[in-house]
């Protein structure tokens, strides 16, 4: 299993690559396909749109939402393709990485003229290495 850094690493160079060289505004569908093949092609595990069961006060949903991408057990990616990411985004990978006690998320967002002004990383109970200016909640040590 490979460090979750470097993980992140590889998804944010192919993404750049990716929007860098198809450009903004495809359907999520495509970058996902992509980068997932991509990602694959570099002997990580992809699971692709994996469904998700939860559990409230004794009742069971099952498939109650899916994550766009994870990647080796790890990183999980949600990826849009909007000219703007808004709040709600951060908000809900930020519950995908609570629900599944992950510790690392990346919201990649294709639709923008530029891909680092769509890239938010999230973290849950993880002491990441980036700066602390990408942090969603640094009251609770979310980043």
């Amino acid at each position: 299993m490979r460090d979750i850094e470097r993980i992140a690493t590889d998804v944010l160079d192919i993404s750049v690559r990716l929007h860098r060289d198809l450009g903004p505004g495809l359907l999520e569908s495509v970058y996902e396909t992509i980068l997932a093949a991509k990602l694959s092609g570099l002997g990580y595990n992809v699971a692709r749109q994996r469904a998700i069961d939860i559990e409230f006060e004794g009742l069971r949903f099952d498939a109650a939402f899916r994550i766009d991408l994870l990647v080796d057990d790890l990183l999980l990616i949600e990826i849009k393709s909007v000219e703007r990411l808004n709040p709600a985004h951060a908000k809900q990978l930020l519950t995908y990485l609570r629900l599944t006690k992950q510790p690392l998320g990346l919201l990649i967002n294709f639709g923008g003229a530029t891909l680092m002004e769509g890239v938010r990383r999230l973290a849950n109970n993880y002491n990441p290495v980036a700066s602390s200016r990408r942090c969603a909640n640094q009251n609770q040590g979310i980043q």
